[in-house]
């Protein structure tokens, strides 16, 4: 399979950079258990992929404040206070992603899940993010991963053969997606899981 592979493309956070909203709610609540219920109930992941997927951050913000008025000042530190969820590069990955670069063998893009209005702090931040051929970001196309046409909107812009493309992502239901759609997968789990199942393909 390995000679195939003529694209690889990456998910960026959880893989190449560290986001995490309890480095912010860590602050605000006591508990591991408090910050749980909080994104369970009130900022649940359903609700901030719907601005991955292109709703405003201000929009987003007033429907759960005006839900959950006892929870306002809670609900505005996520979108206030959101450069702080970003811990910073994921070094080892980047390392990786650095070295299948310098091979010139691959064309190297990335497929992320990401607000429009908070992903240029992250590209100023990064040097990395302008490393690759192309970068489709969900909250730009209105349309985020698990949905096959989000897939196809890389694989239609940059002219990919799914067969021949390697998708990278620490997401196991967007993985799953992915080869539904025949990409050739790897589910992130480290940067030494994914060295190691790079070089079993041979691509490093």
């Amino acid at each position: 399979m390995s000679t195939d592979i003529t694209t690889i493309i990456f998910d960026l956070g959880g893989v190449l950079i560290d986001w995490n909203p309890r480095y912010v709610y860590r602050r605000i609540f006591d508990t591991e258990e408090k910050i749980d219920w909080f994104f369970e109930n009130i900022c649940t992941n359903e609700w901030n992929e719907n601005q991955d997927a292109g709703r405003s951050l201000k929009e987003a913000t007033e429907e759960l404040v005006a839900k959950f008025p006892e929870f306002e000042k809670e609900v505005r530190a996520y979108y206030d206070k959101w450069e702080e969820m970003l811990g910073g590069p994921i070094a080892e990955t980047v390392e990786i992603l650095r070295l299948l670069k310098e091979t010139k063998n691959y064309k190297i893009y990335a497929l992320t899940n990401w607000s429009a209005e908070t992903f240029p702090v992250a590209l100023q931040r990064y040097d990395f993010l302008h490393w690759f051929d192309g970068r489709v970001v969900s909250g730009e196309e209105k349309m985020r991963k698990p949905f096959p046409e989000f897939y196809r909107i890389i694989l239609d812009r940059y002219n990919l053969t799914p067969s021949q493309t390697l998708f990278i992502d620490d997401n196991l239901r967007n993985v799953n997606a992915a080869e539904e759609i025949g990409l050739h997968i790897i589910h992130y789990q480290s940067p030494s899981q994914l060295k190691h199942e790079l070089e079993k393909l041979k691509l490093l």
